[in-house]
C-alpha cells in the first residue's frame, strides 16, 4: 500500500560540484539550503542583503548590485536610534548613518563580485505581497516597523511577477549567459497575511515561475526546484513543522536538502561530502581528556584528513 505522494525531480543539466560557485537570495528558505551548502564546504554566498521576500526586492538589489549604484545618505533613514534602509533586510541597520551607508554598499560590491562570478544562481520566493511607501509609491524589501499606515499593501499580479523575473533572469544574464538560474518557491507560510491570502500569494508566485521557465528558448539554463510543492505534497503533517506552525522544521529541512541533493549535486562528488561530513563531525566532538593520548591521535587523524581534502579542493576551508 502507498500512503504518499513523490513530487517528481527533474535531474539537473548542470549539477553543483565543488568548482561551483552558488549565490542564493530570497526568502528565508535560502538560509536553510545554504547552511546545508556550508557544511559541506560548497562555495556559496547567502542574502549578502539578508532576507528578501517577494521578486521586486530581489530584482532591486540585482539591479543595484550589476548597476553598481551607490546608496546615498537620502536612501537611508533614522529611527529611535537606528538607522535602517527600506531596501535591505534589518541586519544590515547600523547605529548611524556612516555604518549603515557603508554595511548596504559593501554589500552591492559583495552582490555584484559573487553574481558575476557566479554559476548558479537560486532565487527563492517568499510572497506575493509587497508594501509600498505612500511619500515615495516604491516598494520596499522591509517596512523596519515603520507604522503599517505608512504602506500600501499590495498582492503583485501574476503580470507584474513575471515582468519582475524576467528583468532580474535578464540582468543575471547580462553578467554571463551561462549562468544557471533555479527558481524554488519557499514552503514558509506567511499566515501573518491570511490563511487565503497566503494561498493566492503562492498561487501567483508559482503561476509567475513558470510562465517564465515556458517562455525561455533555449530553456536549459533556467530550471525550478519544488520544495514548496514537496513540503505541500510529501510533507503533508504539522510534526514537519517548528512550534509556530509556519516554518519548516530540521526534519523537513532535512528531507528537502536530500531531495535537493539528489537533484542537483552531482553523484561525483558524493564521496568527498561524506569525506567532509566526517571532519566536519570531528571537528564538532568534545573529549572528556583534551590531554589524553587517545585524542591527540584523534585530532592528528583530522588533521591529515583535512590536509588531504583542501590539496585535493583547494576551496574547502575548514577555518570559515
Amino acid at each position: 500500500m502507498k500512503l504518499q505522494t513523490s513530487v517528481p525531480l527533474d535531474e539537473a543539466k548542470n549539477p553543483l560540484d565543488y568548482n561551483s560557485k552558488v549565490v542564493l537570495i530570497g526568502s528565508c528558505f535560502s538560509q536553510n539550503i545554504g547552511a546545508k551548502l556550508d557544511y559541506f564546504k560548497f562555495q556559496n554566498l547567502q542574502n549578502p542583503f539578508g532576507v528578501l521576500f517577494h521578486p521586486l526586492a530581489i530584482e532591486n538589489v540585482l539591479k543595484r548590485a550589476i548597476s553598481g549604484k551607490a546608496y546615498q545618505a537620502d536612501e537611508v533613514f533614522e529611527q529611535g536610534g537606528i538607522w535602517s534602509c527600506f531596501e535591505a533586510h534589518s541586519q544590515l541597520n547600523g547605529h548611524s548613518q556612516e555604518q549603515i551607508l557603508k554595511n548596504l554598499n559593501e554589500g552591492l560590491e559583495k552582490t555584484a563580485s559573487c553574481v558575476k562570478a557566479a554559476s548558479h544562481v537560486f532565487i527563492t520566493l517568499g510572497t506575493a505581497w509587497a508594501y509600498q511607501l505612500n511619500a515615495t509609491a516604491k516598494y520596499v524589501a522591509n517596512c523596519h516597523k515603520v507604522p503599517q499606515k505608512e504602506f500600501a499593501k499590495k498582492l503583485l499580479s501574476i503580470d507584474e511577477i513575471v515582468n519582475s523575473l524576467q528583468n532580474s533572469v535578464n540582468l543575471l544574464q547580462s553578467v554571463g549567459c551561462e549562468k544557471q538560474i533555479v527558481f524554488t518557491i519557499s514552503p514558509v507560510r506567511h499566515l501573518k497575511d491570511g490563511f487565503i491570502e497566503n494561498q493566492r500569494s503562492k498561487a501567483n508566485l508559482v503561476n509567475a515561475v513558470h510562465a517564465v521557465l515556458l517562455s525561455q528558448t533555449p530553456s536549459d539554463k533556467l530550471s525550478y526546484f519544488p520544495s514548496y510543492e514537496i513540503m505541500m505534497d510529501e510533507l503533508r503533517d504539522y510534526r514537519f513543522y517548528e512550534k509556530d506552525m509556519v516554518h519548516p522544521n530540521e526534519l523537513a529541512i532535512d528531507y528537502i536538502w536530500d531531495k535537493f541533493k539528489s537533484s542537483w549535486i552531482s553523484e561525483n562528488v558524493y564521496d568527498v561530502m561524506h569525506k567532509v561530513e566526517t571532519i566536519q563531525k570531528g571537528i564538532a566532538h568534545r573529549p572528556f581528556n583534551s590531554n589524553s593520548q587517545a585524542h591527540k591521535s584523534f585530532e592528528k587523524d583530522l588533521q591529515s584528513k583535512i590536509e588531504y581534502l583542501q590539496k585535493n579542493y583547494p576551496t574547502i576551508n575548514f577555518d570559515r
